[in-house]
């Protein structure tokens, strides 16, 4: 086994027993705030905020794979062993699958509190404005953004991580960050955004592909509708205004027999998007826990799959 799958192994494994450390200072803060930094001061000197855009999606790629590269340089130095426990950490921090399943849970939780304990939990995970979400929607938030996140934050970075490393995984990292925070296509972020989003749809455009049906596997191995999910997935995988989102989206709705999409409100103003999924049932909170597992079992047969592959190249 090479040792970027290794490490990836050991980081996963860190992930889920651990999920994210509360004490340390996540990188994806720092990233974080460069882009806030970047983005002022690109505003204020004025000038085609879309060729700024490119400056902004450039300078935090490739710093932060600089800083990676960097950081395993420097333990290199001190021998394989602690470069490998270098690029553990790193994998460690990049994977998302522990701290997503406790945000999800924790709406799950909150929703035993009333609504309006559920739309602030929600809050923290979604995009789309929560102050008049229902219960259902709450719980149809939640359960999309599982399946999202079970490609971006779980099975691109393990992707990357086994073909390039810590350096590659933080450089999707990075982009994924910029469409987090800049990715938008309202007034406000369109032009200084529209690069990082491109970006973001390009790096998710394999991994997506993977995860949807790693999703339907997983749903067959849980107890769930492995084959409606399959189903599903091949009909409304292009239900959705991003290329990619709708893969996992999908599977995971025809797991569930569940419909999800529609049309939502961001920053105040509803944006349309297509169904996914039937409504065969409505959703309950009891969907949450079964995304949950969904998402923990496609990306441990992806970590699987991963391993399995380098070990017979």
């Amino acid at each position: 086994m090479g040792e970027h799958v290794l490490a990836l192994a050991l980081g996963f494994a860190l992930d889920a027993l651990l999920g994210d450390p509360a004490w340390l200072l996540h990188p994806v803060c720092l990233i974080g705030s460069y882009i806030f930094f970047a983005e002022r001061r690109l505003r204020a000197r004025g000038g085609n905020l879309r060729k700024s855009a490119l400056l902004l999606t450039a300078s935090t790629v490739l710093l932060t794979m600089t800083a990676a590269g960097a950081l395993l340089a420097l333990l290199s130095c001190f021998g394989r062993i602690p470069r490998l426990a270098g690029m553990a950490l790193l994998d460690w921090l990049g994977l998302a699958m522990t701290s997503l399943a406790r945000e999800a849970r924790g709406v799950e939780r909150a929703l035993d509190r009333g609504v309006e304990a559920g739309r602030a939990q929600v809050a923290r995970i979604v995009g789309r404005d929560t102050q008049r979400l229902s219960e259902e929607e709450i719980i149809k938030a939640t359960v999309e953004t599982v399946a999202e996140n079970t490609t971006d934050g779980v099975i691109a970075p393990m992707l990357y991580a086994a073909l390039g490393g810590p350096v590659l995984l933080w450089g999707f990292k990075a982009a994924s960050t910029l469409d987090s925070m800049v990715g938008y296509m309202d007034e406000r972020y369109r032009d200084i955004g529209w690069s990082s989003a491109r970006l973001d749809d390009l790096l998710n455009f394999i991994p997506a592909r993977v995860t949807g049906p790693l999703l339907c596997l997983a749903a067959a191995l849980t107890g769930l509708d492995g084959k409606n999910a399959w189903r599903v997935m091949r009909r409304d995988h292009a239900c959705h205004k991003s290329p990619n989102c709708a893969w996992s989206e999908a599977a995971a709705a025809g797991a569930l027999h569940i419909q999800l999409g529609g049309t939502h409100d961001y920053f105040g103003k509803p944006m349309e998007k297509p169904t996914i999924g039937d409504a065969d049932c409505p959703a309950e909170r009891s969907d949450i826990a079964r995304a949950v597992c969904l998402m923990m079992a496609a990306s441990t047969l992806g970590m699987a799959a991963i391993c399995a592959a380098a070990l017979m190249l």
